[in-house]
């Protein structure tokens, strides 16, 4: 065989065996990337700011968290357990483009969601009257994780920019003044809720809720999806002999995010933990006072705000007593 021969039929197996181990292996070891998220709407929620949300993405590796973009800007990280966000800071009357990424536990960026609009609204100087609240609030069941609300729209001497809905007291979705219904998603079957809804003008002027829904999801609830898992009580000495109680927890697993845990002592409700800013990932840890006494036992266990407004199911219970071999 000529030389020159050999030396091509020799780079052209090296090139092939190359491409099978670069790309073949990586694959088969991590998976695909991240979908690119779905169902992602953008609507004005004042003269500054815009409510972005999109539907969850799954993946074998778990998704980490999620991308937002301004045009090709990152304006926001979101965890991955968060499908909505108000992006702010932003220019009155100014049209804008948003989309959406998926970022994987591995680190693995997938693609960008399809782009959405929105322009905010022109702002209004020294606005100080809300809306009138919404009413006619109606709804209706939609399967067992999901409700249909409808209401009369709000008046307000400029504009209605967007309507906030609550469950309780929680913010659970947002739309644009120009609607006047919407679809709420990520609840729980056998579960009673109750909505209200207001409205908000240019000025971030919100109006008082108007009459409150309630309504009853179809189907049963346990409680054993959405409790804490891996819940620890230990008690411990400190120097000034005062006995304290240290709790750890890994949060339940819901669509969405819990920012707010209540300690259940005794059979009472002791305490309620609300975190400010980004809420813990992983375990969760949380110590508070007992007193000074040896000897005494306490029944104790956690449970969650839902993303829902509603309160998940309760920990496994727990008992400690203060003195025992287990304190420091």
């Amino acid at each position: 065989m000529p030389v020159p021969l050999r030396r091509s039929v020799l780079l052209c197996a090296l090139l092939a065996l190359l491409t099978s181990c670069a790309w073949g292996g990586a694959d088969d070891e991590s998976g695909p990337l991240p979908a690119a998220p779905v169902g992602v709407t953008a609507a004005a929620g004042s003269a500054t700011s815009v409510h972005v949300m999109w539907n969850a993405v799954s993946s074998g590796a778990g998704i980490h968290g999620y991308e937002v973009y301004r045009g090709t800007t990152k304006v926001e990280d979101v965890p991955g357990s968060q499908h909505m966000v108000d992006v702010t800071r932003l220019r009155p009357a100014t049209p804008y483009v948003f989309s959406v990424r998926a970022r994987d536990t591995e680190g693995r960026l997938g693609p960008p969601s399809r782009e959405v609009r929105a322009t905010t609204p022109v702002a209004t100087a020294a606005d100080r009257s809300a809306p009138t609240h919404p009413g006619e609030l109606r709804g209706r069941t939609v399967g067992s994780r999901a409700v249909q609300l409808s209401w009369a729209a709000s008046a307000d001497d400029r504009d209605v920019v967007s309507y906030n809905i609550y469950q309780g007291d929680t913010k659970i979705h947002s739309v644009g003044g120009n609607q006047t219904a919407a679809v709420v998603t990520g609840l729980r079957p056998g579960t009673r809720y109750s909505f209200t809804v207001r409205a908000r003008d240019a000025a971030d002027n919100l109006s008082p809720a108007g009459d409150g829904v309630r309504l009853t999801t179809p189907g049963s609830d346990d409680g054993r999806g959405t409790a804490p898992v891996d819940f620890r009580a230990t008690t411990r000495r400190e120097a000034d002999g005062a006995y304290y109680l240290d709790l750890a927890w890994v949060p339940p697993e819901t669509d969405g995010i819990v920012t707010e845990d209540q300690v259940r002592l005794d059979g009472r409700a002791a305490t309620s933990l609300v975190f400010g800013g980004t809420p813990p990932r992983g375990r969760a840890t949380y110590s508070f006072y007992l007193g000074r006494e040896a000897g005494e036992s306490h029944r104790v266990r956690i449970r969650a705000r839902l993303p829902d407004g509603t309160w998940g199911g309760h920990s496994a219970e727990r008992t400690v007593t203060t003195g025992s071999a287990s304190d420091r």
